[in-house]
């Protein structure tokens, strides 16, 4: 069985940085689009960021220029740098896989457990 895992989340404070990693675990051998999305208190999820298996990057609006997501193929991780954070980053975040191949299935789409990132003075 395939699942990711989230790791990073935390507090921290206005115009800092925080670095969030996800991690597909079991064997798989191969993942189309991995990325993030959030969901503040009160609000639906929303894309933060997605990378493709080629490396082709999409940021919401709202954090571009701020955050930076990569990932690397062999170790089935995605990642997401933030900077400047601002309070209404403050959201948990999800790590997500899209068309995962894994040894006994194939999955439409993965998420993750969800990681609290509260961005606050």
């Amino acid at each position: 069985q395939v699942q990711l895992v989230e790791s990073g989340g935390g507090l921290v404070q206005p115009g800092g940085s925080l670095r969030l990693s996800c991690a597909a675990s079991g064997i798989i051998f191969s993942i189309n689009d991995m990325g993030w999305y959030r969901q503040a208190p009160g609000k639906e999820r929303e894309l933060v960021a997605v990378i493709t298996r080629g490396g082709f990057t999409n940021y919401a609006d709202s954090v571009k220029g701020r955050f930076t997501v990569s990932r690397d193929n062999g170790k089935n991780t995605v990642n997401l740098q933030m900077g400047s954070l601002k309070p209404e980053d403050t959201a948990v975040y999800y790590c997500n896989a899209v068309d995962v191949i894994g040894l006994r299935a194939r999955y439409t789409a993965l998420w993750g457990q969800g990681t609290l990132v509260t961005v606050s003075s």
